[in-house]
């Protein structure tokens, strides 16, 4: 079943506009980071404080029909906001490759699993591992599969 209540748009302009131009296009448009040329996806959380729907932009790490949804925030000290929702409620959520979101449940790797995660990661886009160098906490990899009917 389809996630369903009220989408908070983010505070952030360009994360907005990126998903809005990417929802209206079916995928089309607005489907890379920025500049980089290098693809992305959308994920949609549910806020584990307001209930509401939120929607990042994530690099597309796609790998068997799953994905590695990486909590990098660019290096930074903290996680990013979607990493708590989706420990708090990681079957709320849906991912965006293309023009049809898809539901999925996520899980959070760990081992040997996450290291070939990370390293897929990596190759998808590598700063990820400057960023991993940058920050004293382990970056979290969750791993996005379809959820099943």
């Amino acid at each position: 079943m389809p996630l369903q209540g009220e989408y908070e748009p983010s505070s952030s302009g360009w994360v907005r506009e990126q998903v809005e131009e990417y929802e209206t296009s079916g995928g089309i448009r607005a489907n890379t980071l920025r500049d980089t040329g290098l693809p992305i996806i959308v994920v949609t959380t549910r806020g584990q404080r307001t209930g509401k729907l939120r929607k990042s932009p994530v690099m597309r790490v796609e790998h068997g029909g799953e994905y590695a949804l990486v909590g990098s925030k660019g290096g930074a000290p903290e996680h990013p906001l979607w990493v708590h929702n989706l420990r708090a409620d990681p079957a709320a959520v849906m991912v965006q490759d293309g023009p049809e979101p898809f539901d999925a449940v996520v899980r959070e790797l760990e081992g040997e699993e996450r290291r070939i995660w990370w390293d897929r990661a990596v190759e998808a886009y590598p700063p990820y591992a400057e960023y991993q160098q940058k920050t004293d906490r382990l970056i979290p990899v969750f791993l996005a599969a379809p959820a099943r009917s």
